[in-house]
């Protein structure tokens, strides 16, 4: 497939706040009253049965003590398991009503988050900037108009020793080949707006970049990469996953199981890398 260009690069970063204020990432993995105990803690356990390798990615035990920078915390889910872990946490989101979840979520477990409303390609203006041991961001660096931009920024925050660990979305994957099918009907053209009204739950969403393994490495010049990892495939039918039913789309049932991670592990949607400066 081809590579992502930079086709978003004039967008303004004022349309991307407005789309993920309309509605923030997995605020409908729950039915139950938004801002409760009950509603994260389902919300956390639906996010991480459908993705099962964000636990695994993140490592939160690992950074026990440790200070740890989030890069868009979204509502908040990995944000509180990185506390629960012991971790010193900083998390920052472009989106106001994202943020006001996720400090409501610190507060009904009683973890101290300090929280940050900010642009990653401004990220300096908004937080002071302290060398953290782990900066992690996890599906948000693909949404900013200039990603590149937003990687500069973060460079500030790190040391030798520090860590990053960041997730975006792959261009080589069974969802991308899926939208042009579906929607694109093969127009290669106009593949990057397809990708991006159709990358999340809701259509519209103004900004996204995808990267192959090779894109990747340019975005992180600079940058020692010492883990990329291919995964996650959504199995499920959207209608019925909605409901908060669990039923495979039909080719995926008969697939046995080690088949699928084969699948996963090379045309998966999520794009993992863990790096450190050079």
């Amino acid at each position: 497939m081809i590579s992502s260009s930079n086709s978003f690069s004039n967008k303004n970063i004022d349309e991307v706040r407005s789309y993920w204020n309309a509605r923030p990432c997995n605020i409908r993995h729950s039915i139950k009253e938004i801002g409760t105990k009950d509603y994260f803690n389902e919300v956390e356990a639906r996010k991480y049965f459908v993705e099962p390798h964000i636990p695994l990615f993140a490592e939160f035990d690992k950074w026990r003590g440790k200070k740890v920078l989030e890069i868009g915390c979204g509502i908040g889910t990995d944000t509180i398991n990185f506390a629960r872990a012991g971790a010193k946490v900083t998390a920052v989101d472009l989106s106001e009503n994202s943020l006001e979840l996720a400090r409501k979520r610190a507060d009904v477990f009683g973890y101290d988050v300090n929280f940050y409303h900010a642009n990653a390609e401004e990220l300096s203006k908004s937080v002071p900037i302290e060398e953290y041991d782990l900066v992690y961001s996890f599906g948000v660096i693909h949404h900013t108009p200039q990603p590149d931009k937003a990687i500069a920024e973060i460079r500030k925050y790190m040391g030798k020793d520090s860590q990053f660990k960041i997730m975006v979305y792959n261009r080589n994957s069974w969802k991308v080949l899926w939208i042009l099918l579906t929607y694109g009907k093969f127009q290669f053209s106009k593949l990057d707006e397809w990708v991006a009204n159709y990358s999340e739950a809701q259509t519209g969403c103004p900004v996204t970049y995808s990267y192959t393994k090779k894109s990747i490495q340019s975005l992180l010049k600079g940058f020692d990469i010492q883990d990329l990892r291919v995964d996650h495939i959504f199995p499920y039918s959207i209608s019925e996953y909605k409901q908060y039913e669990y039923k495979k789309i039909w080719y995926f049932q008969y697939l046995p199981k080690s088949l699928f991670r084969f699948l996963e592990r090379n045309f998966g949607w999520h794009l993992c890398v863990t790096s450190k400066l050079k």
